[in-house]
């Protein structure tokens, strides 16, 4: 029999039920890379069959955490949106812990570079991204207040950031570091500014990054270190 209330409240408990699957949680993991990923990606990553993983991903479009874009057969599925994405690292810094993964050299290493820098939906995250963005606010790029200052202003300018002080910045707290990183539309053009220039490289498929030394340098020559990633994690994977 269902339930009746008082007055009309969002229907929480849906959502989290679709979240609360294991599986379908890992998936959403992955899809905090920022990228859109294949039917076939999710299946290789969750090691579970195609007609399971297709059921998995029926229930997270329905609920409205995964969007779907079809393209002649091939199936592109990605997180929808920064407050989906905004979400589930949130449910990240509340878990009591990481699920358990394969006790395996090539799986701690990978831990170790997610930990040490990845990207948080489509921001920077880890000990990369809570570093720079600690920085940022003590060299006075960023103001008490999240937005960028005229010196912050001049720095992203130089970097290659057009209209930089006219996007909006907001925390989000690190669901590994348990300290914030810089997140908000100004995040977002920071993290794909240093993709572009190359001075962060993806880490192959993963959400882990790494800084490259034409990154370390121009990082360096701002003022803004030491921001690099450990060498036995940079070079690993």
């Amino acid at each position: 029999m269902d339930r009746t209330f008082p007055e009309a409240l969002p229907d929480i408990a849906s959502v989290a039920a679709v979240l609360g699957d294991p599986s379908r949680a890992a998936m959403c993991a992955a899809l905090m890379n920022g990228l859109v990923w294949t039917a076939t990606e999710l299946t290789t990553y969750a090691a579970l069959g195609a007609p399971t993983v297709s059921k998995h991903l029926d229930k997270l479009i329905a609920a409205g955490v995964v969007d779907e874009v079809r393209q002649g057969r091939h199936r592109y599925l990605r997180v929808a949106g920064d407050e989906v994405a905004h979400v589930i690292e949130s449910l990240g810094v509340i878990a009591p812990g990481p699920v358990a993964s394969t006790p395996s050299l090539r799986v701690s290493k990978r831990n170790d570079q997610v930990r040490a820098g990845r990207t948080c939906y489509k921001h920077f995250a880890g000990q990369f991204g809570v570093g720079l963005t600690e920085q940022l606010h003590r060299r006075g790029h960023l103001g008490p207040d999240w937005q960028l200052t005229d010196d912050g202003n001049t720095l992203l300018s130089s970097w290659g950031m057009c209209d930089a002080s006219t996007h909006p910045a907001m925390p989000c707290m690190d669901s590994t570091e348990r300290r914030f990183h810089l997140a908000g539309e100004l995040g977002k053009r920071l993290c794909t500014l240093l993709f572009d220039n190359g001075w962060v490289h993806r880490i192959g498929t993963s959400r882990a990054v790494r800084l490259s030394p034409r990154g370390q340098q121009q990082l360096a020559s701002a003022g803004l270190t030491p921001l690099t990633v450990p060498e036995q994690t940079a070079n690993a994977g």
